[in-house]
């Protein structure tokens, strides 16, 4: 049991972040696709993967230390399963947050699928020549009330500046258009500011026809990307856990949690 430790140790560093930040915030007309994706951090060598994504599913395939890995997740239903190809084994976490962005539908405000929220439109702007409406969002943690302001975009529904309890404020600003990889993209701005002096800035690739980001950096050298991104209906076996496969059991994990220390989804 201690490779499918290891093995466990190394999905929780790369399918996490390609899942949340690549997919999960981006999808609205669930093109199903392809793609080899990598991920540089500095000091680490690349991180390699396959992804196929179809209208319910994502697949990440890692070989990493000589291990295979599959992470198959379920962004509308809220699962997770993780295969073991040398063990022919898996494991499954449900209760995951379902994320109701990956049905095609946009957001209405910015309250959908956010607990104890309340929202309340207080007009439409303009910001950096875009139509934005802006919101006052009240959320109510741990008994305590907290206001926010967010400028929704009118077209695409993502937010293009955010004002926080905190005094921290985050915009979003497109720099203009381009081609990468032969694919038609995007170029945008992302920044992020608080009032105790943290500040940081990155930069990210939108592709128009897939509607999801494909390429990432990030402060301090860190770069995500999508390449070879083939557009096709991707085979439903992919999707599926393998009929000779034995669920993992509590004491073949033998171990508090399927994520490495201090890794967390990107967000």
């Amino acid at each position: 049991m201690n490779e499918v430790r290891r093995q466990l140790k190394i999905i929780g560093v790369t399918s996490l972040l390609w899942l949340f930040s690549f997919c999960v915030n981006a999808f609205q007309l669930n093109v199903e696709f392809s793609a080899d994706a990598v991920q540089i951090s500095p000091g680490r060598p690349p991180l390699m993967s396959k992804m196929y994504v179809s209208k319910d599913a994502v697949r990440t395939e890692v070989n990493q230390q000589g291990y295979k890995i599959v992470d198959i997740a379920y962004p509308k239903k809220g699962k997770r399963i993780l295969l073991y190809p040398d063990q022919k084994m898996y494991s499954e976490q449900n209760g995951l947050p379902a994320f109701k962005s990956w049905s095609g539908k946009s957001v209405k405000t910015p309250c959908e699928g956010v607990k104890n929220a309340k929202c309340k439109k207080l007009g439409t702007e303009k910001i950096y020549k875009r139509q934005v409406e802006k919101w006052q969002v009240e959320r109510m943690i741990n008994g305590r009330e907290f206001k926010s302001l967010h400028w929704i975009d009118s077209k695409r529904r993502i937010a293009i500046k955010e004002m926080f309890h905190d005094g921290a404020v985050s915009e979003l600003k497109m720099l203009g258009t381009e081609d990468i990889n032969g694919r038609k993209v995007e170029q945008w701005e992302s920044s992020f500011s608080h009032p105790s002096g943290q500040n940081r800035v990155s930069k990210q690739w939108y592709d128009l026809e897939l509607k999801m980001v494909v390429r990432e950096e990030l402060p301090g050298g860190y770069l995500r990307e999508l390449s070879n991104i083939e557009i096709k209906k991707q085979n439903k076996n992919l999707f599926v856990i393998p009929k000779d496969y034995k669920k993992m059991t509590n004491q073949d994990k033998n171990m508090k949690s399927l994520n490495s220390p201090g890794v967390k989804p990107a967000s």
